[in-house]
């Protein structure tokens, strides 16, 4: 019946705010200048599908914010204009787009990178150009941490950091799988896997599980038979795979080949409905998640039916849910700010102690620019992905 009720209270919402676009247009006239709001997605490289939805979710929060008359910021009303770059889901691209964005064409702050590869050094640029930087998907810590282990003062993400994840993970593993021997393959060159796959290795052995074998293999490397036997030769009875989406089916496909029989465990990086499109071997696997999107209550269902109606397409993933949660984040402190500039703005975001957003409630706590949120267990079930648990962190 909610469900129902939630789709239906969602529609006559959209179809209000479309039909009335002209006259609200119309009736609210910005007093101010457009503020720019810059945006680094992989819209291409080997994620495009994470791009795309980073993308797609910015333009769908700044029409409603826009059509909604804009923003007041320190008592002049402005409209948001996004300016999106490629990072090309590599590192010095991204670099290179947060310098574009901060020294030509001034924007007031950036969403993204999503992924960590291009988030650590676009945070690095940030932090020296003074401009606030939201990653909604960057999980490694070294997003918001310097190289000295220091809180980046101009840095914030919106998703939980990968020792959370990598907790519940463990958690989920020796508790509802009861796994005691695994095996970890990862990638070595890319930074939230990486991290991921360390950092599962020590929560493994912190609750007297044994790692049997821990796997890596480099950028571009896509036979991957000769890690997959030693795995399964281990004999593990869990395997945990921290790779990206677009590389999961051929590796698993690859695994079951070598004589794995194990089922496998994912983390975040799954999350992005590509990863089930003619991938059978994804059957029966588990992976973290940010939220959970047939929850459907609330802020939950209201987001999926406007996006869904504005794309005409299948159900926003994490990629999607975060980024829309880090724009209306961002709303927030622009609403709040004393000023139109970047410190001003920086100022207002870091009195943010918690938002109820579509990916839960975020919670900062004690000057951490990582928010406190649970992590969602899915499983890979009947060709779509369901909801097992949620754990929240210790």
């Amino acid at each position: 019946m909610k469900r129902d009720f939630v789709f239906k209270a969602s529609t006559f919402l959209l179809a209000g705010t479309l039909g009335g676009l002209l006259l609200t247009q119309a009736a609210c006239k910005k007093s101010g200048p457009d503020l720019k709001i810059g945006v680094i997605a992989e819209l291409t490289g080997d994620i495009p599908a994470v791009g795309d939805s980073c993308k797609k979710a910015a333009e769908l929060a700044v029409a409603e914010i826009n059509d909604a008359g804009g923003v007041e910021v320190a008592g002049t009303k402005h409209l948001l204009r996004l300016v999106i770059e490629d990072s090309e889901g590599q590192a010095q691209p991204a670099a290179d787009a947060a310098k574009r964005l901060i020294e030509q064409e001034q924007v007031l702050a950036i969403v993204g990178p999503s992924a960590s590869l291009g988030a650590v050094p676009a945070a690095q640029v940030a932090e020296e150009g003074k401009t606030l930087l939201i990653t909604p998907w960057g999980s490694a810590p070294r997003v918001t941490l310097d190289d000295t282990g220091a809180v980046r003062k101009w840095v914030y993400r919106t998703c939980f950091t990968d020792p959370v994840q990598v907790a519940a993970l463990a958690k989920f593993a020796s508790g509802y799988i009861k796994a005691t021997k695994v095996a970890i393959l990862f990638n070595s060159s890319s930074e939230a896997p990486k991290s991921q796959a360390e950092l599962m290795k020590k929560a493994i052995e912190a609750r007297s599980g044994q790692v049997v074998a821990f796997e890596s293999y480099a950028a571009g490397e896509k036979d991957l038979s000769a890690q997959w036997k030693k795995i399964a030769d281990a004999a593990p009875d869990l395997v945990f795979l921290p790779s990206y989406y677009s590389e999961v089916p051929e590796q698993i496909k690859q695994a079951r080949a070598a004589g794995v029989k194990a089922p496998f465990l994912g983390s975040d990086v799954w999350g992005n409905p590509e990863l089930l499109k003619n991938a059978p071997e994804v059957e029966g696997a588990y992976f973290g998640a940010h939220y959970n999107p047939d929850a459907m209550e609330d802020k939950v269902g209201i987001f999926r039916a406007a996006f869904e109606h504005r794309y005409n397409k299948a159900v926003p993933d994490d990629g999607a849910a975060l980024t829309y949660d880090t724009m209306m984040l961002l709303k927030t402190a622009l609403q709040s700010a004393t000023g139109h500039d970047r410190e001003a703005v920086r100022e207002a975001f870091s009195k943010i102690t918690s938002f109820d957003g579509v990916t839960g409630k975020i919670v900062f706590k004690g000057g951490s620019h990582d928010p406190v949120k649970s992590v969602v267990l899915k499983q890979f079930k009947g060709g779509k992905s369901t909801f097992v648990t949620s754990i929240d962190p210790d």
